[in-house]
């Protein structure tokens, strides 16, 4: 299935930004190390994945809230976030990060447990 437009837009934001100094600095929209003029710390890989799999759960908690065809795994992927374990399994640890409710939706965003 194919993402909405809205979420395709958020996932391209997502995976073309540069996470690697996100502790370090405020980044406007567009931010390409390339063109820094001052250096920043850089962090390992390991840790701009953390961050970008974070920026992208947020995003995922008001999407799926939102549209009842959303795909996490699908708009995870597209914003540049593995959603395969080594055997090759969709990983369950990305729908986990998602607050969801007892009845299978998914709590407002913003909230923990309401609608």
């Amino acid at each position: 299935m194919a993402l909405s437009r809205l979420a395709q837009q958020f996932a391209d934001e997502i995976r073309q930004h540069d996470w690697s100094d996100a502790p370090y600095r405020a980044d406007r929209a567009g931010h390409r190390r390339s063109d820094d003029r001052t250096p920043t710390p850089q962090l390992e890989p390991a840790q701009t994945d953390m961050i970008r799999i974070n920026v992208m759960w947020v995003h995922a908690q008001v999407l799926a809230y939102n549209d009842p065809n959303f795909d996490v795994h699908e708009f995870a992927e597209a914003c540049g976030v593995r959603t395969r374990t080594r055997g090759g399994n969709l990983d369950g640890g990305i729908t986990a990060g998602l607050r969801r409710l007892a009845d299978g939706g998914y709590a407002r965003p913003g909230t923990w447990m309401e609608r």
